[in-house]
């Protein structure tokens, strides 16, 4: 990021400067990188025997006996685990996570505690929630339009 900003800032035809002149961009820098150090490790899932602790941008404790499914879910090339409770509502973790840019070696390991954790106290009412819609295999839609309800 530094580099970038002294290629931009010293390139022929800017006549940008910094605010603050160069000690501002590099007091910003140092900021910036201070922050990215520091917010993730807010995020995560604490693990207690009567609920997972879930902290993405606000805190929610999730009852073990609300959660029906513990899933990985791929998007853009991350994989992140989610939370189905049994209201429908799906919380996706935003810690652990592991992609192309930030491999995760133990995300499986992370992975398998969390579900561990969930099987161990969740208590016998759950049922597990049906997988996702494929093309190959939804019900047909009345009357061939796509945007009217299955029968």
């Amino acid at each position: 990021m530094a580099v970038i900003t002294a290629v931009f800032y010293a390139a022929p035809g800017t006549d940008i400067s910094p605010p603050g002149g160069v000690p501002g961009a590099v007091a910003f820098w140092i900021a910036l990188l201070v922050l990215g150090n520091l917010l993730p490790s807010r995020f995560g899932i604490t693990l207690t025997p009567s609920a997972a602790v879930v902290r993405n941008v606000r805190r929610r404790t999730i009852p073990w006996s609300d959660i029906q499914a513990v899933q990985v879910q791929s998007s853009a090339g991350i994989k992140s685990i989610v939370l189905h409770e049994a209201n429908g509502r799906s919380t996706e973790l935003r810690a652990p996570t592991t992609g192309f840019l930030s491999w995760d070696r133990h995300f499986q390991d992370k992975l398998h505690t969390i579900e561990t954790w969930w099987q161990t106290h969740r208590g016998p009412d759950w049922t597990p929630i049906p997988p996702p819609p494929a093309w190959w295999n939804t019900p047909p839609t009345r009357d061939g339009d796509p945007l009217v309800p299955p029968k």
